[in-house]
């Protein structure tokens, strides 16, 4: 397993997979491979132009890539829902679902479309309603998968649900943990639902280490003396997004991937390297505030997963 590469990726010819946030960085590097592999992936984002090229690119490469874009903005709760009703108008089922879309570290505080803060709203909640709507086409696959993408940031992360939105105190990069770590919650506590309900989901985690992405020079600090001695750093403790993909791949096709399993890179802090199992915080493995946060999901997006299942 550690030395778990693309050309492990099984044949995907007949699966049809949704990436969000595929337009660059770890979604473009996922789609692409899940595309080489076969899959019929259909690529989501906010930019309609980037998800062109994007397409674009991954036709020179595969030429006979069986590939779509779709608008879908995360931090919309009617985009989330318009998209899930184009995709069901269109599909019977859907084979893999990889959950990729994220902000990072907004140096300020913003609000999604529906009034949560940017990060909670785009990488956790607008996921959580996303998944629910697809629950019904997910289960009619055999051994379907969703992946969630969690980051390095869930160690340090801490779900204040006295304050969620951050609204009383906003600090980037806490809000970005606390994002990060719900979303590792939703994925593990999807994986106990799921048994329980007897959905059929597989629900795995990832992160990519410290991936070069445009999430990091985009986001906070850029110019601060952290940020260049990062850059002096980088080549010796990062590395590319292809490579910052695998443990999403791995997690994505990899037999091997354990339901309610979390897949890193394996070299030291979990920076770089092929996947392996990753290190998982105790508050992630809490029962009562993961299932607390799933509850407080349900009532802030307006999306149930249980009313979903009972009228599917």
């Amino acid at each position: 397993m550690t030395d778990w590469t693309t050309a492990d990726i099984p044949s995907l010819s007949g699966k049809t997979v949704v990436v969000t946030g595929a337009t660059g960085g770890l979604g473009y590097e996922t789609a692409l491979a899940l595309a080489g592999a076969g899959a019929f992936v259909i690529l989501t984002g906010r930019n309609d132009a980037k998800g062109l090229r994007a397409i674009e690119r991954i036709c020179a490469q595969f030429p006979n890539a069986l590939i779509a874009y779709e608008h879908l903005d995360l931090a919309s709760l009617p985009s989330v829902a318009d998209f899930a009703q184009r995709f069901a108008a269109s599909n019977e089922q859907i084979d893999l679902l990889v959950n990729n879309a994220g902000v990072m570290a907004l140096p300020e505080r913003q609000q999604t479309e529906d009034g949560f803060e940017m990060q909670l709203g785009t990488n956790y909640l607008g996921h959580y309603a996303l998944t629910a709507r697809l629950l019904p086409q997910l289960r009619r696959a055999k051994d379907a998968r969703v992946v969630n993408l969690s980051s390095l940031a869930h160690r340090t992360g801490a779900i204040n649900f006295d304050d969620l939105q951050s609204k009383r105190s906003y600090r980037p990069w806490p809000a970005y943990c606390q994002s990060k770590l719900a979303m590792l919650m939703f994925s593990l506590e999807l994986q106990r639902r799921s048994d329980a309900a007897g959905w059929g989901v597989r629900s795995v985690a990832a992160h990519p280490g410290y991936a070069r992405t445009d999430l990091i020079p985009n986001g906070p600090g850029a110019d601060g003396l952290s940020w260049r001695v990062g850059q002096l750093l980088q080549p010796l403790i990062s590395q590319s997004a292809a490579e910052g993909a695998l443990p999403t791949l791995f997690a994505a096709t990899s037999a091997a991937a354990e339901p309610g399993g979390y897949y890193g890179p394996n070299w030291f802090y979990e920076l770089k390297g092929p996947p392996v199992p990753a290190k998982i915080m105790p508050r992630a493995k809490d029962f009562a505030s993961s299932a607390k946060l799933w509850d407080v999901s349900a009532t802030l997006t307006g999306v149930s997963f249980d009313e979903i299942a009972a009228a599917a």
